[in-house]
């Protein structure tokens, strides 16, 4: 279980992460987001010991990462790929890094089998694709087969089939009653891999909740589409009730901020002929759209959009 209580860092005048309370649990898959610069890297690497918080704790078992007997053996960790040399083999990083921890060959051999580099383990990593880095950072983290896995942003650079190969690893580990904790860009995924999803903006906490959840509460301000022989008539008297009306050709509204019921109650008190009346289901990503409409931070922003953040792997 990750355990996150009041967690804050600060340099200097920035606050990456501002009071930031939730926790993993086992048995789940629990998706980490935000927008760039919210925080995530900031907070994933204060709960393995690679950020030092100003306050709060962030603890692995009830344990802070850095008094774990056996990190390798308790957390799992792919946070950058792009640390492996590139000079060295996969087989070889792997096996450099199971002697640490007293772990067999054979699990080196099981775990490159279990990520699907056997045809490769022999290459240099700097050879690499992106995808087949991914591949190797997961085999890592697999390594001291752990009972909790964090991983920042897994899918990234995969193809189609490596992301359903992602999603069934991550569910799978979560049935065995693992802590699973892995950030994505990717709403739709996460809504098919994660059991709850925290959301933070500003380095604040905008969310904790399930995954159903917050798709029921983006359900609520979701768009209602009607078609009306009368659309003038209608929406104005939507608009006399606070609703946001969009017109389009052929009689088509798209309302915001009315249910369903409103719309058809508004179209039969004022007289409106309704040939279409239905409301866009709602999603996780709407929930994340407009959870963190006011939270986008960036600092140092590039016309290219990336962005330079805060020293030492700042808030991200």
């Amino acid at each position: 279980m990750i355990q996150v209580e009041a967690l804050t860092k600060r340099y200097g005048p920035t606050t990456a992460v501002d009071e930031l309370t939730f926790a993993a649990r086992p048995g789940t898959v629990t998706g980490f987001l935000g927008p760039n610069g919210a925080g995530k890297s900031t907070t994933m690497r204060m709960i393995v010991g690679l950020e030092r918080p100003t306050s709060g704790t962030a603890t692995v078992g009830g344990r802070r990462y850095a008094d774990l007997p056996a990190p390798l053996h308790a957390v799992g960790v792919m946070l950058d790929v792009r640390s492996v040399h590139p000079g060295r083999t996969a087989f070889r990083h792997l096996l450099a890094q199971a002697r640490t921890h007293g772990i067999s060959r054979s699990r080196v051999d099981e775990v490159i089998a279990i990520t699907g580099l056997e045809s490769v383990a022999g290459r240099r990593a700097g050879t690499y694709s992106l995808g087949m880095g991914q591949r190797l950072g997961i085999a890592g983290a697999l390594l001291g087969d752990p009972e909790t896995l964090i991983l920042d942003e897994p899918v990234n650079g995969l193809d189609p089939d490596g992301v359903l190969w992602v999603r069934g690893l991550v569910r799978s580990l979560a049935a065995e009653g693992r802590t699973v904790f892995l950030s994505s860009h990717l709403m739709h995924e996460l809504s098919l891999c994660a059991d709850r999803v925290v959301i933070i903006g500003k380095g604040r906490l905008l969310a904790d909740a399930s995954v159903s959840e917050l798709v029921q509460r983006s359900e609520h301000a979701s768009t209602v589409r009607i078609r009306t022989t009368d659309p003038d008539l209608l929406t104005k008297v939507l608009v006399g009730l606070g609703a946001e009306v969009v017109p389009h050709d052929n009689g088509v509204l798209n309302v915001q901020g009315a249910s369903v019921d409103d719309v058809g109650a508004a179209a039969a008190r004022c007289g409106a002929t309704v040939l279409e009346l239905a409301a866009d289901g709602g999603s996780l990503e709407d929930a994340y759209l407009h959870l963190t409409a006011d939270a986008v931070q960036y600092r140092g922003g590039s016309t290219d959009g990336t962005t330079t953040d805060a020293p030492a792997g700042g808030a991200r």
